[in-house]
């Protein structure tokens, strides 16, 4: 599993430009945006899901979405739609509760986790993100975000979250 560190040496390797800030570890959208200031771009929020099946998602929505669990599952032909165990998190993403994001895909060499994307973020410039831990922010843009994910077999399901 990647390090913080480590991850953003990967992006620094693939040339993707990225600005990194540090601050107390946030748990909450409330929480984070009582910290960040004014820090631009996209803010997101991520859901770490899985069904009965053991299917798992990654949801990446903008950060005010409301967001219906059984909705969303019908809409991604998942079914009945829970969050994931902190234990699961760890084991295929390498991260905590309050650090999830899409840039822990990068530790699912496997592909165990499917991506599912708020379309309100296609045109992101650039999208925030954690490196992995909730105590850091990350910004890049979402061309960039979407070519690593890419890279390692992670194909987003664009959905519309704003209905």
């Amino acid at each position: 599993m990647l390090t913080p560190q480590a991850l953003l040496a990967r992006l620094d390797a693939a040339g993707i430009a990225h600005r990194t800030v540090e601050h107390p570890p946030v748990f909450t959208v409330e929480e984070a945006k009582a910290l960040r200031g004014t820090l631009p771009g996209a803010h997101i929020k991520n859901l770490f899901l899985r069904n009965k099946k053991e299917e798992m998602w990654l949801v990446v929505a903008l950060e005010d979405r409301a967001i219906d669990l059984k909705g969303l599952g019908e809409r991604l032909g998942a079914g009945r739609l829970s969050f994931g165990s902190p234990d699961r998190l760890a084991r295929y993403l390498g991260v905590t509760p309050g650090s999830v994001t899409p840039l822990a895909l990068l530790n699912d060499a496997a592909g165990a986790v499917r991506l599912a994307m708020d379309r309100g973020l296609a045109d992101a410039d650039p999208v925030n993100a954690h490196p992995l831990i909730n105590s850091m922010t990350t910004a890049l843009a979402m061309r960039d975000l979407l070519r690593l994910l890419e890279d390692t077999g992670h194909r987003p399901v664009w959905l519309d979250l704003d209905r």
